[in-house]
């Protein structure tokens, strides 16, 4: 009778039971909380906000090769100066808003850049030549954007490929979170 096991009491077998439907109902409340998670993130950073990579020097010294930037995908109406993102060629690309539909662009050989008539480019430290394909005074065309780099001497811009569509934008660079080689 030594080894006989002793059979649990009813009030023992409840609380084993209700131990394991708390854990049970906790487990489910935490998956859905993750899986809530999971869709609120999908929905901000897919359709919402854009979280890249710049690639290449195109934007130097704002933006170099290797930065994590954040793009505002829900920006309607960009003006000048903006820097966003657009797809060109099947990539994601940043650039600066030059001009806008209506907007007067014109460059000549000594590196002057005039908008409207107003003279352009203060705080960057590259000339901006025109480049074959665009006769300037261009007027930007309904419903597009003039995009220029700030290394203006190394880059492909519109005065390479003419304007983008506003369709092709994908962004509004808002905020710099990662500077490469930190």
């Amino acid at each position: 009778m030594a080894n006989q096991k002793k059979e649990p009491s009813i009030s023992q077998v409840i609380q084993k039971r209700r131990a394991s439907v708390i854990i049970a109902n906790s487990y489910r409340s935490l998956f859905f909380q993750v899986l809530g998670l999971a869709l609120v993130l999908y929905i901000l950073f897919g359709h919402v906000f854009l979280l890249t990579q710049v690639t290449g020097n195109e934007m130097f010294p704002a933006l170099e090769d290797g930065d994590v930037i954040l793009a505002y995908r829900l920006h309607e109406r960009y003006m000048k100066n903006d820097v966003i993102v657009y797809e060109h060629e099947g990539k994601l690309v940043t650039g600066r808003v030059l001009g806008r539909d209506g907007d007067v662009i014109n460059m000549d050989d000594s590196g002057a850049l005039q908008v409207n008539g107003t003279n352009q480019g203060g705080e960057i430290m590259y000339p901006t030549y025109a480049k074959e394909g665009i006769t300037y005074p261009y007027v930007v065309p309904d419903g597009c954007l003039f995009i220029i780099d700030d290394y203006r001497t190394q880059c492909e811009d519109s005065r390479d490929f003419g304007p983008i569509s506003d369709s092709d934008v994908v962004g509004k660079v808002i905020t710099l979170l990662r500077r490469r080689g930190i």
